[in-house]
């Protein structure tokens, strides 16, 4: 194994304490040893091999907390402008993936080339969420961690005793989710909570990304509605809670927890930043597809003044023109 290694550069961005002029970060077999000002560490670490990086600052690495890898191979969606509405362009992914399939070959082959630069741009941690295992096969040759939620869908009543068998036969080890209020039986998504609660999972959950999710709960009826209806999905079953808002739905489901990662998190008012944050729920921002799919723009000020520190996700390339989470953090 290599020995100590100082790392210097002009600027050293530690996140945790204030930025460093001439500084450097002391590594040894992948664990941070030290990071400090360049002549403390050369004093302190006489025998560190030292490694310049004379036009760089470093950082510590990005987590990217939302991204779809299985849809890698989808980018035509995302590059022209968007001419149709959410719904329709849920249509034109699904279309899409049809023609080029949901598995195979060139689709494992562009979630590892997506996953692989996202490693290159400095992200080390990527949470995907995906309906086949196409992520989990990328595991193996991502150098930095992966971790895999297998996302479940269905809001009809007929699909919730499958969905509850198929979960109930699941490896301890297969972090599962759910999709959205909107695609997801409330039951369902209160079995999948309780899952990731016995196995201490993180729970990723799209939420309020659309305002036609709020116009569902509330009166049973809108674009999101006439769209599940059209694929055969909506049986009269799901009745409407009446009280607006995504997070108070789940807050009410009791799935609002430290472990529960609301993504996107677009269209909610001051009670529900409130009961989040009273929760210690998680946020994660996807301004790139927000932007592209022009759903809105997440309250970000509330929410730091609510004390949640978002997480960033760049969602996937399908909806966003570049995965970039340097870009992200400009948006």
């Amino acid at each position: 194994m290599p020995g100590q290694q100082l790392h210097s550069a002009p600027w050293v961005v530690p996140v945790s304490g204030p930025v460093l002029a001439q500084g450097g970060v002391v590594i040894e077999q992948g664990r941070i040893l030290a990071v400090d000002v360049l002549p403390a560490l050369q004093q302190q670490f006489p025998q560190a091999e030292t490694v310049h990086h004379p036009h760089a600052a470093l950082t510590p690495a990005l987590i990217n907390a939302h991204i779809h890898l299985e849809l890698a191979h989808l980018g035509e969606l995302s590059a022209t402008p968007l001419n149709t509405s959410f719904t329709g362009w849920i249509q034109h992914l699904l279309d899409l993936r049809e023609q080029r399939g949901a598995i195979g070959d060139q689709v494992e082959a562009a979630a590892a080339q997506a996953a692989q630069l996202q490693y290159q741009q400095g992200t080390s941690v990527l949470a995907d969420v995906g309906n086949t295992t196409i992520a989990q096969g990328v595991i193996p040759v991502f150098p930095g961690r992966l971790l895999a939620h297998k996302e479940y869908l269905g809001l009809a009543a007929f699909t919730l005793e499958k969905n509850l068998q198929r979960l109930a036969i699941e490896e301890h080890t297969t972090r599962c989710c759910g999709h959205a209020p909107y695609s997801t039986h409330p039951q369902l998504l209160q079995g999948l909570k309780q899952r990731a609660r016995r196995f201490d999972h993180v729970f990723p959950l799209h939420v309020a990304e659309i305002r036609a999710e709020g116009e569902m709960l509330t009166q049973g009826r809108g674009e999101m509605v006439d769209f599940i209806s059209s694929r055969g999905f909506w049986d009269g079953s799901f009745l409407p809670p009446g009280r607006s808002g995504s997070i108070r739905y789940l807050h009410e489901l009791g799935v609002l927890d430290a472990q529960t990662l609301c993504v996107h998190a677009v269209h909610v008012d001051a009670e529900e930043i409130r009961i989040l944050a009273g929760e210690g729920g998680k946020v994660c921002l996807c301004p790139g597809s927000n932007r592209f799919l022009q759903v809105g723009r997440a309250p970000v000020p509330q929410y730091l003044a609510a004390g949640l520190l978002p997480a960033i996700g760049t969602d996937s390339i399908a909806s966003n023109p570049q995965l970039s989470m340097w870009r992200e953090m400009a948006l």
